[in-house]
């Protein structure tokens, strides 16, 4: 990252670049943990989870009916069950010329091949006439059709969700090795902030950032170091630095990163480590700081509320992600229909729009009417933020790329 000079505001085939070299430069250190299979979700793999088991295990009946060797039936003759077998039961082998009654997920009995559904017979006393044939297989689930044994169902850097759990059970394990979630440290500057619900003096603001920051990393399922509120002063960011450095795994900072003479989070970044990263040619955003502290990564974003909630999201959270062992850092895109017209400017823009669904199935996109980097209204209000590129104009139907938020 050395490469980028300071106070430099990079084009925008350079933001992309930043954010592939931001990855490029990850290097997960987190040590392992061992957690119960209801204790994981949300958590990082840390090694591949492969089937210790065929899914289904056995041949399995797909329906409730009959199961027949299909090349010794015929349509609209009877003939005798000799056997009932009820999901977890093994039954014995298929007499000649017999059914088998059989529920789902049974297993077949040997000999068998197909399975009547009970629809397609009529039964009286213990014989059965078979009004309509299956073809060879029908209703019936091979072993392993879901899942084979050894076959590796999640890898590595994959992020445990609730979906996964059943399977993962299903395969035999009740215990996983996750990296250790990261902790980070969040940082406020500024000597306007005020925690809520304490009385604001005049030029006062409440500082909502940390809260917008620390959910969004719960989130993540990581967790949260708040260092505080810290005053526009060289010697107290310094110390704040510090602290945040021996406490965690990484730095966000909100706030004292341009360059007006009461903001020095820079000046004290750069006496304790490096900025190799100043300003991005994206908005809202700038202006925006990457470098390290002590050896840890620091991430100095802008003050105003969506200009923090953007910069989060399209550039610390990949970062972050990889940083865990994620292997998926990069967010999901989407396309979808503009409803609105929009010049964009010699930045990167991430409007913040609406989603609705017409009756044909489209998707179309309505903007916020105030796209302020102090709106933050305008981000409860978003279903997602379009982008638009630098100098792209955007008219009514115009298919444009959005992100979920």
């Amino acid at each position: 990252m050395s490469k980028y000079r300071k106070n430099m505001a990079l084009s925008l085939s350079e933001v992309d670049r930043v954010i592939e070299e931001l990855l490029d430069c990850v290097n997960p250190t987190l040590s392992r943990l061992e957690v119960n299979l209801d204790e994981s979700s949300g958590k990082y793999l840390a090694e591949d989870i492969r089937s210790q088991v065929f899914i289904p295990p056995v041949d399995t009946s797909a329906m409730d009916g009959y199961a027949v060797r299909l090349d010794s039936i015929a349509v609209g003759k009877r003939y005798r069950v000799s056997n009932r077998i009820p999901a977890g039961v093994v039954g014995k082998p298929l007499a000649s010329k017999t059914v088998v009654r059989i529920f789902t997920g049974a297993p077949m009995p040997q000999g068998s091949d197909s399975v009547v559904i009970q629809e397609n017979t009529s039964s009286n006393d213990n014989l059965v006439t078979i009004n309509k044939l299956p073809s060879f297989g029908e209703n019936v689930r091979p072993q392993g059709q879901d899942i084979k044994k050894g076959q590796i169902i999640f890898s590595a850097g994959h992020r445990i969700m609730p979906k996964d759990l059943g399977l993962i059970a299903s395969v035999g394990l009740s215990r996983l090795d996750i990296f250790r979630p990261l902790e980070i440290a969040i940082i406020s500057t500024g000597n306007e902030l005020v925690e809520p619900p304490n009385d604001l003096a005049p030029g006062k603001i409440y500082n909502g950032n940390r809260y917008t920051l620390a959910g969004l990393l719960r989130e993540l399922g990581m967790k949260v170091i708040d260092i505080g509120i810290i005053e526009d002063d060289f010697e107290a960011t310094r110390t704040a630095l510090m602290e945040a450095a021996n406490s965690s795994d990484c730095i966000l900072c909100t706030g004292g990163v341009s360059v007006g003479e009461e903001d020095h989070v820079r000046v004290a970044v750069e006496s304790l480590g490096s900025l190799d990263l100043w300003q991005l040619a994206i908005k809202p955003g700038k202006p925006l700081a990457f470098g390290s502290v002590n050896g840890k990564p620091f991430f100095g974003l802008p003050g105003n509320p969506v200009s923090t909630f953007v910069t989060f999201l399209m550039i610390a959270k990949p970062y972050l992600i990889a940083l865990q062992g994620g292997n998926r850092p990069l967010a999901n895109y989407y396309y979808g229909l503009s409803d609105f017209e929009f010049q964009a400017g010699s930045r990167r823009e991430y409007l913040r729009v609406r989603l609705s669904v017409n009756s044909l199935g489209e998707v179309w996109l309505s903007k916020y009417d105030d796209q302020g980097s102090g709106i933050i209204s305008s981000v409860v209000w978003a279903d997602a933020l379009a982008e638009a590129d630098i100098g792209q104009r955007i008219q009514y139907g115009d298919k444009i790329k959005y992100y979920l938020v």
